[in-house]
C-alpha cells in the first residue's frame, strides 16, 4: 500500500514545519511525517524549510544566524505563537506515536552544508529512539553517502529533481543511485511516469514522489502504485487511498 505522509507536516492544510500542522497529521492517522532542518547559531537542530526566516514567520534574515533560544521565540506565521520547532520537540511527538518520520538536511543561505548537523540530527534522533523509523531524505549526494555510512535509518533516499532527470536522463539517474548505493530515491510527480517508475522499481529502488497534492496528481500516484506520497494535503491522499 502507498504510504501517506505529511510534506512540512501538511502545508496546505496547516502552518508548515510546525508542531501544530505535525499533532494534526499525526491525528490524522498518516503514515509519516516529513520535516526539514537547520542549524541554529548555537548548533541546535531547527526546524523550517527555507534558511530565511521571512516567508514562514515574523523573524527576518538567516535563521543560522540566531540562537535557538530566539528561534524559539520568532513566531511563525498562523500557528497560534509558536515558534520556530527544535528538531527534539518534533522528535518527542513521533516517538510518542507509531508513525515513521522523515527528515531532508537542508543548506545554509549560501547553499553550503551546515558543519557537523548529520551528527546533530543523530543525536535528536537516537535521544527519542527514532534512527529506525526515520528516512533521511537529501539531495546533496555528499550527505547522502554520510547518512548511509552512520547507518541504522530505515532509508537513506536521494532526492532528484526534474531538472536533475532533464541533465541527467533516466541512464544518469540511476548510475548515480549507483555510486552511492541508496535504495530510495524521491523525484517530483510531475517527471514520475510509468516507465521511470519501472525503471527506478527495475534497479531494486523504493520509489516516492513529490508535490503530490491535488486530486488529480493523487489519483495518478495511486495508479502507478508509488511506494511513497508525499503530500501537502494528507487528509485528501488519505481519505483517496483508503476509500
Amino acid at each position: 500500500m502507498t504510504e501517506i505522509i505529511a510534506h512540512r507536516g501538511g502545508a496546505i492544510l496547516w502552518p508548515e514545519n510546525s508542531l501544530a500542522a505535525f499533532r494534526n497529521a499525526i491525528a490524522a492517522g498518516v503514515d509519516a511525517v516529513e520535516c526539514d532542518v537547520h542549524l541554529s547559531a548555537d548548533g541546535e537542530v531547527m526546524v523550517m524549510h527555507d534558511p530565511i526566516l521571512d516567508r514562514t514567520s515574523n523573524g527576518r534574515g538567516p535563521l543560522a544566524e540566531r540562537s535557538a533560544e530566539e528561534l524559539a521565540g520568532t513566531k511563525l506565521i498562523s500557528a497560534g505563537g509558536e515558534g520556530v520547532p527544535r528538531l527534539a520537540e518534533l522528535a518527542g511527538l513521533v516517538s510518542a506515536s507509531k508513525i515513521g518520520l522523515q527528515v531532508e538536511i537542508k543548506e545554509d543561505a549560501r547553499g553550503r552544508p551546515y558543519v557537523g548537523i548529520l551528527d546533530r540530527v543523530l543525536a535528536q534522533l537516537d535521544g527519542a529512539g527514532l534512527r529506525a523509523r526515520t528516512e533521511l531524505i537529501v539531495f546533496e549526494a555528499e550527505m547522502a553517502a554520510a547518512g548511509l555510512a552512520a547507518g541504522g535509518f530505515s532509508n537513506v533516499a536521494w532526492l532528484f529533481s526534474p531538472a536533475t532527470l532533464g541533465k541527467l536522463g533516466t541512464g544518469g539517474v540511476l548510475a548515480v543511485v549507483r555510486h552511492l548505493g541508496v535504495a530510495m530515491v524521491e523525484t517530483h510527480e510531475s517527471v514520475l511516469d510509468s516507465g521511470l517508475l519501472a525503471a527506478l522499481r527495475g534497479a531494486g529502488l523504493r520509489v516516492g514522489a513529490w508535490g503530490v497534492n491535488h486530486v488529480a496528481s493523487i489519483e495518478r500516484m495511486l495508479a502507478l502504485g508509488v511506494d511513497v506520497i508525499a503530500t501537502d494535503d494528507p487528509v485528501l491522499a488519505l481519505a483517496m487511498r483508503d476509500r
